[in-house]
């Protein structure tokens, strides 16, 4: 008889209950798919008397999921904790040590540590699945390191943060600023203890990155992201983007070049007819192109209790049939160093800068772009309602130019004297 599939659960927070819940409710459907029953044995948290929203009366407690990972009577270690350093990663690291497979939805852990995890893992014998990690519960990891394991990954591309999504068109849909949007979202709990890690557009590089490793075969490289958050978007800009058949989003692209690895993860105009354009709310999308299969498109719920929870289980349910995979698709031992490289490519971009009313004013910016090889498409100035009377919004919509150049043209703009406040580029991504 096929003994069962034992597991111990780290973490009883939100996906985590729903962790239990899946277990709990489709016992038979998973014993039915997988040929063995599966079974919470134990369980850890920090507080045993939480009131929390599942039975829980059956399970072994540990108040330390060090302990909980060193087990006897657990065969799969599911971490669902947070936090890339600290109890979750000393956890994980015993778990790999004491023979358990490891089942985690830990992005930031697996974006700083991934490289060496992946590495004690296979040399134990043992695996790390992590589908719920990136975009909630898309099969985006099963689709790259299954589906498409006979291409070659040309580019990967996605929306990866419901918080930043949330916010973007929850501002164009209700016309209201970035602060009271982000404030709104901090009150209904979208947004992390540290804020910064959703609105900054960490949280979104951490998957990216992970994405990039599976897809090109190199080992993870977060640290070689470029990462630009969503606070510089103003309602002005988003508006502006409309009227021109584009909407904002932060948007992550990974790309090989002959230079490099590409990792960006910035806000961007996308075509608002596209798939990306019509994104709503909380929702995740990533692109995968290869060069076989071409472009496909997954779409779904990026986090929540029942989608990461579902992508948990569906990661619990390949072990228990006997699927074993190296952690980015290929061994650890054959992954390269990621050789960073900085966006190249030449797209059209948006540029919205404040200007002082004073002679010759435009045309010292437009010197600047001429003279950074740039040349605008479309120029509309803006009065301001309730500014300064000196003072005017001026859009520009360039023809493509190279992120270089844009960043030089940037650069010079501050000396010209008639400037007030920052200037803001955005990409326009042509999908």
């Amino acid at each position: 008889m096929v003994q069962p599939l034992r597991l111990g659960l780290a973490g009883l927070g939100t996906v985590g209950i729903g962790v239990v819940k899946i277990v709990q409710r489709q016992a038979d459907l998973i014993t039915a798919r997988t040929g063995r029953s599966v079974v919470i044995t134990a369980v850890s948290a920090r507080d045993p008397q939480k009131n929390r929203d599942a039975d829980l009366s059956a399970y072994a407690w540990e108040t330390d999921p060090v302990a909980l990972a060193q087990r006897e009577d657990v065969d799969v270690f599911i971490e669902v904790m947070g936090g890339h350093e600290g109890p979750a990663k000393a956890a994980t690291e015993a778990a790999i040590a004491a023979g358990k497979d490891v089942v985690t939805a830990n992005k930031a852990l697996l974006a700083h540590h991934g490289q060496a995890l992946a590495l004690a893992a296979e040399a134990a014998g043992r695996v790390i699945r992590f589908e719920a990690a990136v975009a909630g519960g898309i099969p985006v990891i099963k689709a790259l390191t299954e589906g498409l394991a006979g291409n070659q990954i040309r580019r990967v591309m996605g929306v990866m943060n419901g918080t930043c999504n949330y916010i973007l068109t929850r501002m164009a849909n209700a016309g209201l600023p970035y602060e009271v949007v982000f404030e709104e979202a901090r009150q209904l709990g979208y947004l992390e203890a540290d804020p910064n890690l959703d609105v900054g557009g960490i949280d979104a590089g951490h998957k990216l990155s992970l994405l990039a490793s599976i897809a090109f075969g190199t080992q993870v490289a977060f640290d070689h992201v470029e990462l630009e958050g969503i606070g510089n978007v103003s309602i002005e800009d988003i508006n502006l983007a409309d009227d021109m058949g584009y909407h904002i989003k932060l948007l992550g692209v990974a790309q090989m070049s002959g230079r490099g690895l590409e990792q960006r993860m910035t806000p961007c105009l996308v075509p608002a007819e596209s798939p990306f354009g019509q994104l709503q709310g909380g929702t995740n999308m990533v692109m995968l192109e290869g060069d076989s299969v071409g472009q496909i498109v997954l779409r779904g719920p990026g986090a929540g209790e029942g989608p990461t929870a579902s992508a948990v289980m569906g990661d619990v349910i390949d072990i228990a049939r006997g699927l074993r995979l190296p952690t980015f698709g290929q061994p650890a031992t054959v992954l390269k160093p990621a050789i960073p490289a900085k966006s190249a490519t030449p797209a059209p971009y948006y540029l919205r800068m404040t200007l002082l009313d004073k002679p010759g004013a435009l045309a010292k910016i437009a010197t600047c772009l001429g003279e950074a090889g740039i040349s605008i498409d479309q120029m509309r100035q803006i009065n301001q309602p309730g500014g300064q009377d000196d003072d005017a919004i001026v859009i520009f919509v360039t023809h493509k130019a190279a992120p270089a150049d844009i960043t030089h043209a940037l650069s010079r703009f501050e000396a010209t004297g008639v400037l007030v406040g920052q200037p803001v580029a955005i990409r326009i991504e042509e999908l």
